[in-house]
């Protein structure tokens, strides 16, 4: 067997997809993609979206080839479920952090929580925290953190579409229930420390978990020790979050040289990114849109030959 024989034959039989991952507490993501690479025995392997180590729930793992496609998986909206403690502000704006400030809190009413998470709701600005994966001057601020460092961050637009707040099961004093629907790049234990200053004092998130990213919800991922071969979403399936646009052999081949279409032409509606797809729902690339009719490739999985 050749050398390219060989290398076509090893690409062929390397899994290519994602798999959803109900992440445990007390892992990273980069923990999670290096378990994954031994579980599926490939070096390529990614995440679409960073979950904190202390929180729970989705996490968006590509193998293989599919780790170019993650990109425009990241972009997906999320929604959250956790907890907010009134009255103790942390280090790390969670649980896991060093106790920075404590308030007497006793007198705010659910009324008074569910305001002060109205004037958070919408488009707003947020900081991100000093324990985030965001770089800043090449660092990741995690980093720059324990090394005691600490960064001007330039407040960024989220868009905060639901924060729903209840009182926990049990009335514990102080604590709430939080169900949020957000943008990507939204910090959900920044919008907690929010909701407290808000309310005239300081708060920290806790059990935080991820119930969904775009369409991928919980109910179908499956933790680490679950995960197999029957777990792999097909590269075709696990874009269905993407506008798609079906063409036949012809097109296909221009789409494997990564040659610009006529999304007229195809009948691709919005601005993109579009999944291409052959007749039989394999994705073929993901393409996107240009201020013109035509649409040009962004990453292509089809062999040009």
């Amino acid at each position: 067997m050749t050398g390219s024989s060989a290398a076509a034959l090893s690409a062929a039989s390397s899994p290519l997809g994602l798999v959803v991952v109900d992440k445990e507490a007390g892992w990273t993501s980069h923990d999670v993609v290096a378990r994954c690479r031994g579980i599926f025995g490939e070096r390529r392997v990614g995440h679409a979206g960073t979950l904190d180590p202390d929180a729970t729930g989705v996490l968006l793992v590509g193998l293989g080839r599919f780790t170019r496609v993650l990109r425009f998986l990241t972009s997906l909206p999320k929604s959250y479920e956790g907890e907010v403690v009134l009255g103790i502000s942390t280090s790390t704006l969670d649980a896991s952090g060093e106790v920075t400030g404590t308030w007497d809190m006793s007198g705010v009413t659910v009324a008074d929580v569910r305001d002060a998470a109205a004037t958070l709701t919408g488009v707003i600005e947020q900081v991100p925290p000093m324990v985030s994966a965001r770089k800043v001057g090449g660092r990741r601020l995690h980093e720059l953190a324990r090394a005691g460092i600490e960064v001007e961050r330039e407040a960024r637009p989220v868009e905060i579409s639901r924060f729903d707040v209840d009182p926990v099961a049990g009335g514990e004093p102080g604590v709430y229930r939080i169900a949020v629907d957000c943008s990507t790049g939204t910090y959900v234990r920044a919008l907690a420390s929010d909701l407290g200053t808000a309310l005239g004092g300081g708060a920290h998130l806790r059990r935080l978990r991820r119930i969904r990213v775009g369409s991928f919800s919980v109910d179908e991922a499956r933790p680490l020790d679950q995960l197999g071969p029957a777990s792999v979403l097909t590269p075709g399936r696990a874009v269905r979050d993407l506008p798609r646009v079906a063409v036949g052999a012809d097109v296909a081949r221009q789409v494997a040289h990564g040659l610009a279409l006529d999304k007229v032409a195809l009948g691709a509606t919005g601005d993109g990114p579009w999944a291409v797809l052959d007749r039989r729902q394999r994705l073929l690339a993901v393409y996107a849109g240009t201020p013109t009719d035509r649409m040009v490739a962004a990453c292509v999985l089809a062999p040009s030959r």
